[in-house]
């Protein structure tokens, strides 16, 4: 591959099938951590590279809880990737955030309990800082992308990420609104934590599909809901990713690249050969 792609985007398989990206291509990795959870599309957006990564594989196959986080990210950051925008579903927990709009999170809550969290552990210690864990220089950009969609949008709130696969209870939905959460997905945790200790820039833009379940006079969520409108704002996020592309810097001057700088713990001549072996495309700048 000859350039680094500017963006990476994780989301549906549907969002790669649009007309504008051109001249693309297959890339199977391996990584440490197993397989990505599907081969990553590189193509020209705008004359920009860009990759594509489905993050429940081609079809959907892969639960949230079977989605193999770590192998995504690392691929994505073989390639260079120093950007991410993820492209998922929500559920809103607040009556301003309807079905339709679509959400830039500036928080996270993660009651996931199944999943790897981190690239760190087996001879290497590292404690990143996740106070912000989106990026808002990222996210910025994402929202002025978005603007000219035509759709309601907005910047801020807190998504929390439960383990599914289930909806939630009522019990369960009412008391994510009692502690002021905003949205409601499966797939954003571990994902943006994994992003922050490979230094990537990550922000989601998260589509509203339903009410959860706590709102009375609305149906409860079910998938039919979730694919409608995921369908119907498939072209909003294509046309978004696309403003996005084309207003990015070349360079990636963000602070979120030197998240690592004082994180890590171990002592350079104990970490073992095969962590250094393993992560050495996060860590080497640093020993």
């Amino acid at each position: 591959m000859d350039k680094k792609p500017v963006l990476a985007v994780i989301g549906g398989s549907g969002l790669y099938n649009f007309p504008a990206l051109k001249n693309t291509q297959t890339i199977e990795l391996e990584t440490p951590f197993g397989k990505p959870t599907s081969p990553i599309i590189v193509g020209d957006l705008s004359g920009r590279r860009v990759a594509f990564i489905a993050r429940h594989g081609i079809g959907h196959v892969f639960l949230p809880s079977e989605v193999n986080y770590r192998a995504n990210i690392y691929a994505l950051k073989s390639l260079g990737v120093t950007r991410i925008v993820s492209v998922s579903a929500c559920g809103s927990l607040r009556e301003d955030y309807s079905p339709g709009h679509i959400v830039i999170p500036s928080q996270l809550v993660d009651l996931t309990h199944k999943r790897e969290r981190t690239f760190f552990g087996n001879g290497i210690v590292a404690h990143i800082g996740a106070a912000d864990p989106y990026c808002e220089n990222l996210s910025n950009l994402a929202y002025t992308a978005l603007l000219d969609s035509g759709a309601t949008i907005h910047r801020g709130g807190t998504y929390v990420t439960i383990e599914g696969p289930r909806f939630s209870t009522k019990a369960e939905s009412n008391l994510y609104r009692e502690w002021g959460m905003s949205v409601i997905g499966m797939t954003a945790c571990p994902e943006a934590i994994l992003a922050r200790e490979a230094e990537m820039c990550y922000t989601t833009m998260a589509h509203v599909t339903d009410f959860d379940v706590w709102h009375v006079s609305e149906e409860p969520v079910t998938v039919e809901m979730v694919v409608r409108v995921l369908q119907k704002n498939t072209q909003i996020a294509q046309e978004s990713i696309q403003r996005l592309v084309e207003k990015l810097p070349e360079e990636n001057t963000c602070d979120c690249q030197h998240i690592l700088n004082n994180a890590i713990m171990t002592q350079p001549d104990k970490i073992t050969p095969e962590a250094r072996a393993r992560l050495g495309i996060l860590i080497d700048k640093y020993l």
